[in-house]
């Protein structure tokens, strides 16, 4: 964007973009998440920061600057939920003494959660605020566009967007349930997601992926069951609860329906893999599938490891955490039986505003289901942890939690609640300050540098030695880096939510594979590959155990038994040709009449893929070869 001689024409190059993908013209603003880097480009071009501020700087200042944003918003519903300022120091103060399990941002800044994450901070603290009792008709209002605005700003920077909405349109349906929500709340927060939804499909060009989501599926089978059932919320409590077992049950296959339907209609594809992973996780389908091993196999996909309890109790975020979860669910399971249980004439919101707060329900459910999101996949716990400081903080300093445990212990008194509520988090900070101040200091004052010089070596020759045009295929991971820092054009690249980028990504990572020289030439030709780089922490790779090596990932897909001792599956049978970066690195004829070894280091080998096979036995070698 900022290349281009105007917006307009940047705009243009990223709409209509063939220097990404070979052989295809894309829609980057319909395809990928980067509408910030679009938005950041504009106000770097307004702001007189040109002359002192690089791009690169402005980039991560605004980055580093967003995630003071997250810790803002959770001081905010910290400070909501309990009415005390201190509550919120002591989540911001959690969540930066966390760090490692609140946030990626100081390890890859550009990740698009970390644009995103503090987007969805900012929603819950709306909705904490939108479901506060005290509220004015306009003071709703206001707070209903704040609530669509940060839903919009979050489903505009992650491409994970729905899965996360669907989680929290489960936590809404659960409150509306067991009757802490009105029907008018109900209806808007659901009404929210979906204007946040439509408006990130407009904004897309039409993102076929956002209308075939399951969230949209859900809210619309949600609000349609709820309008036909009438006598949902009456009767005794055995009835109400048989009610609302049918009535989920209808939900869900009235969910499972209009998806399927919408699918098939809109030829959706792009999020099959994620489908296929989930399935593959819980043991419901096959595990062979290529795209669904790649994920398992990653450890950021696999179940949330048991340290990270231990560092969450290092920082005291724990305890408090586990108690304040444990007796706010005693309350709400209390208080949905009396909601349950209530008669058919009693009002609705006097019951649910006696028995429990909504602002604390919404709150308590969403840091549960979240919570085990964490558990089950260990990347999404970045989305439990940073709202799990503001829980704990909310139940170190919320009045009606020492109320209960004081007059548990008898030992309840207007003084030395008050003494308790404020001592308490301030004895807690005081301690942290004294634990963890000197190692902060000691981490500031650390400069560290980048070293990797065997990929210096490999970007530095492709931007010196190979065309501007020249089209490279490999990892997906490698390529990324080659695209940022030679601009060349890729035959795959991480993007994984496009299921034609998805096998060609597959038919390219043959090249780690047991397949023929002349296949593998077909394929990367194929795809308008002029060179391909082979790693040999792919090609040797240790890292995973076997079954989980991509070499692996491709035998099995391919039919073929697997390297080293161990098991196989019985239908798997041995290749016919060697693994393809081994034999090609001996030159033998079959692979010099169709590669060409242009680079090697001790970590990458590129080869030029030839234009036509060529009949001769020996190739010489091209005279630029860096060793």
């Amino acid at each position: 964007m900022l290349k281009a001689p105007t917006i307009q024409e940047g705009l243009s190059d990223l709409i209509h973009d063939n220097l990404t993908e070979s052989k295809r013209t894309i829609n980057l603003l319909q395809r990928m998440n980067i509408y910030q880097e679009v938005f950041l480009s504009v106000l770097y071009r307004a702001l007189p920061v040109q002359s002192y501020l690089e791009p690169v700087y402005f980039y991560i200042y605004t980055v580093f600057s967003l995630q003071a944003v997250y810790v803002m918003a959770l001081y905010l519903t910290a400070w909501l939920l309990s009415g005390s300022w201190l509550a919120g120091t002591l989540a911001g103060v959690w969540y930066i003494l966390n760090r490692v399990d609140t946030t990626r941002v100081e390890f890859t800044i550009s990740l698009r959660e970390n644009w995103s994450l503090p987007f969805l901070a900012l929603q819950v603290t709306t909705i904490t605020c939108y479901l506060r009792p005290q509220l004015t008709s306009l003071q709703q209002k206001v707070v209903v566009w704040l609530m669509y605005v940060t839903t919009l700003c979050f489903c505009l920077t992650w491409q994970f967007n729905q899965f996360i909405l669907l989680v929290q349109a489960l936590v809404i349906y659960s409150l509306d349930c067991i009757d802490l929500l009105t029907t008018t709340q109900v209806t808007t927060l659901y009404l929210v997601q979906v204007s946040g939804l439509l408006s990130v499909w407009l904004l897309q060009f039409c993102n076929s992926m956002i209308l075939g989501s399951l969230v949209l599926s859900f809210i619309v089978a949600a609000l349609f069951i709820r309008h036909c059932q009438s006598g949902l919320k009456s009767g005794s409590l055995l009835v109400r609860l048989g009610k609302l077992l049918l009535h989920s049950t209808m939900v869900l296959l009235l969910t499972f329906t209009i998806n399927y339907l919408a699918k098939n209609a809109l030829q959706l594809r792009s999020d099959e893999h994620i489908f296929k992973f989930i399935k593959s996780k819980f043991g419901l389908g096959p595990t062979r599938d290529f795209d669904a091993s790649l994920y398992l196999c990653e450890e950021a996909f696999g179940l949330l490891p048991l340290d990270t309890f231990d560092r969450l109790a290092g920082t005291l975020l724990l305890y408090p955490y586990i108690l304040t979860l444990l007796l706010l669910s005693g309350m709400l399971a209390v208080a949905a039986l009396q909601n349950l249980s209530r008669s058919k004439g009693r009002p609705a919101d006097e019951a649910q505003l006696e028995a429990f707060r909504p602002d604390v329900a919404y709150n308590l459910l969403h840091t549960l289901f979240y919570g085990l999101l964490a558990f089950s996949t260990m990347r999404m716990k970045y989305i439990w942890t940073g709202h799990m400081c503001a829980v704990a903080a909310y139940g170190v300093c919320r009045t009606e939690l020492w109320t209960q445990l004081l007059t548990t212990v008898h030992c309840h008194s207007k003084i030395l609640l008050r003494l308790v509520r404020y001592a308490v988090p301030l004895a807690m900070m005081g301690c942290l300050y004294y634990k963890f101040w000197p190692k902060l200091m000691e981490e500031l004052s650390e400069l560290r540098e980048f070293y990797d010089p065997d990929t210096v070596e490999l970007m530095t020759w492709i931007s010196t030695k190979t065309p501007k045009t020249a089209v490279f295929a490999g990892s997906m991971q490698l390529l990324a880096g080659i695209k940022l820092c030679t601009g060349r054009v890729l035959t795959n690249h991480p993007h994984y939510e496009d299921k034609d980028l998805r096998e060609r990504t597959r038919q390219v990572y043959q090249v780690y594979a047991r397949r023929s020289p002349e296949d593998v030439h077909d394929i990367l030709r194929s795809a308008g590959a002029d060179y391909v780089v082979l790693e040999n922490s792919i090609c040797y790779e240790r890292r995973h155990r076997r079954g989980c090596r991509l070499r692996d990932l491709l035998d099995l897909a391919n039919g073929h038994i697997m390297d080293g001792p161990g098991d196989n599956d019985p239908d798997l049978v041995a290749a016919s040709h060697p693994r393809f970066c081994e034999a090609i690195k001996t030159d033998p004829a079959a692979y010099a009449a169709l590669f060409t070894r242009t680079f090697e280091n001790k970590t990458f080998h590129v080869y030029r893929v030839k234009k036509k096979r060529k009949k001769s036995s020996k190739t010489p070698p091209e005279s630029g070869v860096t060793q």
